[in-house]
């Protein structure tokens, strides 16, 4: 049972990663990344921010310290001027605790200030990583614009695209219903033309019509057979009279007898 729910999950983690791979575009990954290089160089320069404005409290607070320091070693001395030398004494361990407290400011602020040298290099370099990022963003972008703008030419001229394709197929749907609705046609028409359809027009022919068109076909033929015997017999004269009609040497003959039976009586006279 184990083996089977590795193996769903196998499956399904590949199905997950095949479609987000589909759905990935590298130009939004990488302008994503890029924000996220911003916000990280923006919360390093906050960081920058903090620690200088700390620096600076210490700096605040070290200058009045110094200033009371000052001031308690003034009075020390006109107390001790005075012959008040109680007074002094007060002022002085007032001023050492004082130099003490400046003493662990100045530690601090010197950790304040390293940190904040720190902190102001790593912007630095952070801030070049980012300007070569989006410098390499916009070029890998660019690139991949390209890319796929040739891709899809190129699909688009081997008409392997899905745009074309359907192009494709519709071409080919409506050649082959054009083919059908042609041979449909020719087909009706041959049928009319046998009389195996009847036509509800009246426009087709009847079967008397239809033998009589048969009959002078068959004439037809027979009429240049006989032209082409009568050449092959006497020449291509004959080939002609034979076109003109077969009466023509009749009547030259009857008009030769005509002559003969006239031609005794006017030799009688």
């Amino acid at each position: 049972m184990s083996g089977v729910m590795k193996r769903m999950g196998m499956i399904f983690r590949a199905k997950a990663n095949k479609a987000l791979d589909r759905a990935e575009d590298p130009r939004e990954t990488l302008d994503y990344s890029y924000q996220k290089q911003l916000e990280l160089l923006q919360k390093v320069r906050r960081g920058v921010a903090d620690v200088a404005t700390s620096r600076k409290r210490l700096e605040l607070q070290l200058n009045q310290l110094n200033l009371q320091s000052g001031k308690l070693e003034d009075q020390g001395k006109k107390a001790l001027a005075l012959g008040r030398e109680d007074l002094a004494r007060e002022a002085l361990t007032r001023r050492a605790g004082l130099q003490q407290q400046i003493a662990d400011l100045q530690q601090q602020h010197e950790t304040l200030q390293s940190e904040e040298n720190k902190l102001t290099l790593a912007a630095q370099r952070l801030q070049a990583k980012v300007d070569a990022f989006r410098t390499r963003k916009e070029t890998i972008k660019a690139t991949y614009t390209a890319a796929q703008a040739q891709t899809r030419i190129g699909e688009a001229f081997s008409g392997i695209s899905e745009e074309m394709g359907d192009v494709g197929m519709a071409i080919q749907r409506a050649e082959d219903k054009t083919a059908q609705l042609q041979a449909r046609a020719g087909a009706l028409d041959e049928l009319l033309a046998s009389g195996a359809l009847d036509d509800p027009t009246g426009t087709s022919k009847d079967d008397l019509t239809a033998e009589l068109d048969r009959i002078a076909g068959n004439a037809d033929v027979e009429f240049e057979l006989e032209r082409m015997k009568a050449e092959l017999a006497g020449g291509p004269s004959a080939g002609r009279q034979a076109l003109e009609g077969g009466s023509a040497p009749a009547a030259d003959a009857g008009e030769r007898q005509e002559q003969q039976r006239e031609s005794p009586k006017f030799d009688k006279q």
